[in-house]
């Protein structure tokens, strides 16, 4: 299009040009915004989730949008902004840097969750490769390890006060699982720590 406007006559073609170039250099944010917008309505909520653990992450990390930005080399300050509100995607390379900054010693589980809402093409795949069952396990037990670490209160609880918590989140779980299960119609699976 640049080259056909290019042999427009003298200063227009110039000017229309020059336009086009600086539209072609900035417009990738707004169009990644704008694609938001022709998503659907499950896409849209998961953009929104995703953006929400971004922006948890980030404050984890105890970083601000302006450190991110610094951190990642990113030229357009407002597309990390966006995609925190769920309005903008990640490209796979940013999902890559944002998860070695935001979680360096353990990205996979990040990356994963990100490709799965913003990459899903990419997540088949994977998942067809059987990788992201695997990393989704991960972040499973991640999930469950972090309702231990949000309570400072079990840390303080003697041996015996902890295996009684323990015992009971155990039962608990299981009979939540069991339940749950039924509810998919897993229930004539039985795993080997079910028994």
């Amino acid at each position: 299009m640049v080259g056909r406007l290019s042999r427009l006559p003298g200063s227009v073609a110039g000017a229309v040009t020059d336009t086009l170039r600086k539209v072609t250099q900035t417009a990738e944010t707004p169009w990644r915004v704008g694609k938001a917008l022709l998503l659907s309505p499950e896409q849209t909520a998961a953009m929104k989730e995703a953006g929400e653990y971004v922006h948890d992450l980030r404050q984890v990390a105890g970083l601000t949008l302006d450190d991110l930005d610094a951190g990642l080399g990113l030229k357009d300050v407002s597309l990390l902004a966006a995609v925190e509100k769920g309005t903008a995607a990640l490209s796979f390379d940013l999902i890559l840097r944002l998860a070695a900054v935001l979680a360096r010693r353990d990205p996979v589980p990040v990356v994963m969750r990100l490709a799965r809402v913003y990459r899903p093409d990419l997540w088949r795949i994977l998942e067809d490769w059987g990788i992201g069952r695997l990393s989704l396990h991960i972040e499973r037990e991640r999930q469950f390890i972090n309702i231990y670490r949000r309570h400072d209160l079990a840390r303080g609880l003697s041996d015996a006060g902890f295996a009684e918590v323990l015992s009971f989140t155990q039962h608990a779980f299981e009979m939540a699982l069991r339940l749950t299960a039924a509810q998919e119609g897993l229930d004539d699976r039985v795993e080997a720590g079910d028994a």
